[in-house]
């Protein structure tokens, strides 16, 4: 199976080691991965400040550089960024050029812990982490990609992990890219409650699947002079593994929904 990894310019800027920690997992359940060089940012922080017209050519790029790779999928390690993938085929409907292509860039696009559990059906990566922790959903994961299930389903199988339930597990961090610029007292104060809630767990760490909410949240632990250690969902699953371990779903069909791309208006 060929895989092309969308890095995201957050991984592949900041967090190089997600996408490492990403591309082993992949790589250790039999993908061959490759990633294309000339993908640049998907269009996000632009279009979402309203520069719709001149994020266009961005989204030209993207579609040509992750189709430009021989790939049977493209797997992000961010929901929010997958989420503007699967956005193209709206925002392109009509370019002559582009249409077709982005709806076949959005079909087969999907954000890591949708493809392992879903597309690979892995139920346990075989990793092993001795810690206790607890997970925040991103907005765009949960409300753009319908993911509410797998990444809960790959971390019930970490052996020695304690999973705590996060309180108001629904409630965004703050960060909403350009969100926490234009608005920054309302952004903080909501990463304020997200820290709170984060603490009342008494977890050791902070697991996401969208590491931009992760830098937020941690620089808000930060500034508070708090301090908790964050992990994206790849690294974790990528901690100590014991391939001997690894368990499949046996029945594909058993495989719960959730999981397909929702509108943003639903």
């Amino acid at each position: 199976m060929k895989v092309a990894i969308f890095s995201t310019c957050i991984i592949d800027l900041l967090f190089p080691n997600v996408g490492a920690a990403m591309v082993e997992v992949l790589e250790r359940f039999g993908c061959e991965t490759t990633l294309p060089v000339k993908q640049i940012c998907c269009g996000q922080p632009t279009f979402n400040s309203g520069y719709v017209k001149e994020t266009q050519k961005v989204m030209h790029n993207e579609v040509d550089a992750l189709l430009g790779v021989d790939a049977d999928y493209i797997v992000g390690p961010a929901g929010s960024c997958v989420a503007m993938l699967k956005e193209y085929p709206e925002h392109l409907k009509d370019d002559p050029e582009y249409a077709a292509k982005a709806q076949a860039l959005a079909d087969k696009t999907y954000e890591f812990s949708q493809f392992v559990y879903r597309i690979l059906h892995v139920a346990d990566a075989g990793a092993r982490l001795d810690a206790t922790a607890t997970y925040h959903r991103s907005c765009h994961m949960t409300r753009l990609l319908g993911e509410r299930t797998a990444p809960f389903e790959l971390l019930k199988h970490v052996q020695g992990l304690t999973m705590v339930p996060l309180p108001h597990l629904e409630n965004c961090c703050g960060f909403g890219g350009m969100f926490s610029v234009k608005e920054p007292e309302i952004s903080r104060q909501m990463v304020d409650e997200k820290v709170d809630s984060v603490l009342s767990t008494k977890a050791e760490i902070l697991i996401s699947c969208d590491q931009a909410c992760l830098m937020n949240i941690v620089g808000r632990f930060n500034r508070r002079g708090e301090h908790i250690k964050v992990m994206h969902l790849a690294e974790v699953l990528n901690s100590n593994v014991d391939m001997d371990r690894v368990q499949y779903i046996d029945d594909a069909d058993l495989v719960p929904g959730g999981g397909t791309y929702a509108n943003q208006n639903q």
